[in-house]
């Protein structure tokens, strides 16, 4: 078994992938089949050494992707990143590197050999036909008819007329075991047939009782699917229903609590607010902040007047007792004195 070349992809990094079929050799001969025989729609190879598609040199470490792999899109990116950083590189060398200047106006550089031996510069390169002769192909010769070798000894033996058998009646035994056979293979097809048909029919009639049966219950299934519905939505409307009565008996019994508890708060809350002056007699409240007032004040001045006529009679007395007891106490010495 070989390998046939046939047109390959190449990768991304260059590389060929094989992608042929293996083939059977096929009968090639060391000499030249005629024109005749060349032309029979085989295809004829050149030099697989000139081949691009044929991978030469070190194939351990080559990484070689099938057909149906796609390219990793991280790697092709970090290749164009890397060229592209590259062809920078190589302009801002450009850039950097030392240059003739330019000429002056009117005049222009030209080309001047610094070589040590000098040489005719020439437009017109030279060049040299070379030649090589490959041998010729032998012609292929006549190929010889095959003879068998001769073997063994001849030896004749004949056969006279009914020696051997009766072909009418040796054949009819045989004929009988074929013709029965055949007629038993045929009554075993028909009986085959007929059990097959008996089958199918069997067949359609289970298929038809159950999608009869497949009818029924997804009828069933329908009506249970409704009923479990209404059961549920009655259910919801009868929840809600209580829940109102809930709601309602609640309000019924906050607003009994209510005015239970009111009847007795309103005189009470009345009584404190009258207590507390928020409910007063206008004549009532102007005698108290008005009249009264007045007359506490007028009732108080008068009696700080007499409180200070009574301290200043107080004074007056204190000093006019403090001068009489002065009084006497110097006239009392000078009476024990005169004695």
């Amino acid at each position: 078994m070989t390998s046939v070349l046939q047109p390959q992809k190449e990768a991304p990094n260059g590389t060929y992938t094989f992608a042929s079929r293996p083939r059977p050799v096929q009968n090639r001969t060391k000499y030249r089949e005629p024109a005749a025989e060349q032309s029979d729609g085989q295809s004829n190879y050149g030099n697989i050494m000139y081949d691009r598609r044929v991978v030469r040199g070190n194939t351990y470490a080559q990484h070689i992707l099938p057909l149906a792999a796609q390219p990793d899109p991280i790697e092709v990116q970090r290749q164009q990143e890397s060229r592209r950083r590259s062809v920078a590189r190589k302009r801002a060398m450009e850039q950097f590197r030392p240059r003739t200047p330019e000429a002056l106006e009117g005049r222009k550089h030209i080309d001047v050999q610094t070589e040590l031996y000098l040489e005719e510069l020439n437009d017109r390169i030279e060049d040299t036909s070379v030649e090589c002769q490959t041998d010729a192909f032998l012609d292929k010769p006549a190929t010889p008819l095959f003879i068998p070798a001769k073997s063994g000894k001849d030896v004749a033996t004949q056969i006279e007329e009914g020696e051997l058998f009766d072909f009418d009646m040796e054949v009819r035994p045989v004929l009988e075991v074929l013709v029965g056979k055949t007629v038993e293979q045929a009554l075993l097809e028909v009986m085959e047939e007929e059990e097959l048909a008996s089958l199918r029919a069997q067949q359609r009639a289970f298929e038809e009782l159950r999608n009869a049966e497949l009818v029924e219950v997804q009828r069933l299934e329908e009506q249970e699917r409704r009923h479990r519905e209404e059961k549920e939505r009655r259910i919801t409307q009868q929840r809600e229903v209580l829940k109102k009565e809930m709601e309602t008996a609640d309000k019924i019994a906050a607003r009994a609590f209510a005015q239970h508890y009111l009847a007795d708060l309103l005189p009470s809350v009345y009584t404190t607010l009258r207590e507390h002056g928020y409910f007063y007699d206008p004549v009532e409240r102007d005698i108290e902040t008005g009249f009264l007032p007045w007359l506490m004040a007028h009732v108080s001045n008068t009696l700080e007047k007499r409180y200070v006529a009574r301290a200043v009679l107080d004074m007056l007395i204190h000093d006019v007792t403090q001068k009489r007891l002065e009084l006497f106490q110097q006239i009392q010495p000078h009476d024990h004195s005169t004695q």
